[in-house]
Formats: C-alpha cells, structure tokens, sequence
C-alpha cells in the first residue's frame, strides 16, 4: 500500500501499512477505548488549502444546525460545500489505501466500508458558546443499516491555544472520568472506535475570540454485523445518545 504524496505528510507517514503495525497494539489498548492520534498527519500546504475552502456554514441549505441542551454545532449534508481540495481529500480518506490502513489499526480486517453520503459526517463548525455533550454515536448507517465501528476526525484549527477550549474528551463507560482530553489543533487526527460505550464529546462551552470558530472533518466508517461485546442490549438500534457526566450537570 502506498501513500499518496500529495495528501500525507510523507516525511512521518510514507508507508501507511507499517504505521498500522506499528501503531495497532497501542490503539488497542489506549483507553477508556481504542482510539489513537496522529499529529501533522497530512500534507500542510495541502491541509492549508482545505482550511481556505472550509465555508460560512450559517444559513446553508446543504447544513443542519442543532441548538438544544445536548448540542450547539452545524455540520454539512453531503459533499455538495466541499471544495475541490477537500473533496480530494475526503474521496482519499474513503479510498482503499485509507480502507486496508484502518483496518489493519483497528483489528477490523476486511469488513470497513466507508459512506459516500457522509451522513452525520462532513464539515462539522462550533461557534463560541457551543458544545457537544459527552454521547455515544448512532449505531446504524440510515441509508444501509450497517454498523458504525470506526471515527476519523481531522481537526483545521490553526494556533488554537488551551484557554480556547473545545478539546475532545474521551470518558470511560460508567461515565465517571474524563480519561483523555485532546486539544484539537491543526493537522491532528484521531481514530477510535465507535461502539455504544465509547463515550466522547466537547462538553464545555468553546471560548475562543468571536471570529474563530472550532472546524474539523469528519468521517465514519461502517461494516455489516459487529461483536456482541460492543453492543450495550438496553439501546438496540439508536440515534445519539447523550450521558450525564458524574459529577457535572450535563
């Protein structure tokens, strides 16, 4: 498998395949649930181009934005708002060479299947003032019904210090402990995967300036059947489900 130069950032990540080896019993074993992150993962001339194509997402058609007491985001329908670097950059991460290191990272061999429509996926934009509750993930593709095992989150943020907030916690099952908190700045991405007691989010509200907002992309990746051990019985299929931290009013 070869890495498309144009895309990764060759001079740390030129053989995907031996960063899968090298990297997948780590992410099995990270906790609260395997996950794993890559800095400067991409190419950054590159990456600076997607950023320069990320939109105004306010008051777009091909948008939804939430405001309730689980969530103040807007992320994209489809790839229609994609611009041409970011559509190169999205079909990469849906390709086969993505496909093979994924699942060579994960442990899922040869069952990953990306979703074209980006459902849930996409650009995702928090304002000041917004937050995404600490949640598990829908558990069902609604175009196929397969089911959601792997995230990709490439975060755009450039010069995004720690008093900004928006890091992207990873809380263990008993939703007692915040186990990992990540600041999500430019050109990192991380891998986990997604069962319905992988609980994550940005709980706090973000407190960036004004004219910055919190950007990522944001792609999921599906198979037809899952272990037993990664489905909570009391919630079948489901949308998202968002828990009370201990401790913290949600």
């Amino acid at each position: 498998m070869e890495a498309t130069p144009n895309l990764l950032n060759t001079r740390l990540y030129e053989d995907l395949s031996q960063l899968a080896r090298d990297h997948k019993k780590a992410y099995k074993h990270n906790a609260p649930f395997p996950f794993i992150v890559f800095q400067d993962f991409f190419d950054p001339d590159f990456l600076n181009k997607v950023l320069a194509e990320f939109p105004d997402l306010a008051g777009k058609k091909q948008t939804m934005s939430f405001a309730n007491t689980n969530e103040r985001k807007t992320i994209t329908k489809g790839e229609s708002l994609f611009g041409e670097c970011t559509k190169a950059l999205v079909h990469y991460l849906n390709s086969e060479d993505m496909l093979d290191f994924l699942q060579e990272l994960t442990g899922i061999e040869r069952q990953l299947i990306p979703d074209p429509y980006f459902v849930g996926g996409g650009y995702h934009e928090t304002k000041r003032g917004g937050y995404l509750k600490i949640h598990v993930d829908f558990n069902k593709n609604i175009n196929t019904n397969l089911d959601r095992r792997v995230n990709l989150l490439v975060f755009l943020n450039k010069d995004w210090e720690e008093a900004y907030g928006g890091h992207f916690e990873l809380w263990d099952r008993d939703m007692k402990n915040c186990v990992q908190k990540i600041l999500p700045v430019f050109n990192s991405v991380v891998v986990f995967s997604t069962t319905d007691y992988s609980y994550h989010g940005h709980p706090e509200p973000l407190n960036c300036p004004e004219d910055r907002t919190r950007q990522s992309l944001a792609m999921y990746y599906y198979s037809n059947g899952r272990p037993e051990a990664e489905i909570n019985p009391r919630l079948e299929v489901h949308n998202t489900v968002f828990a009370a931290r201990n401790g913290v009013r949600n």
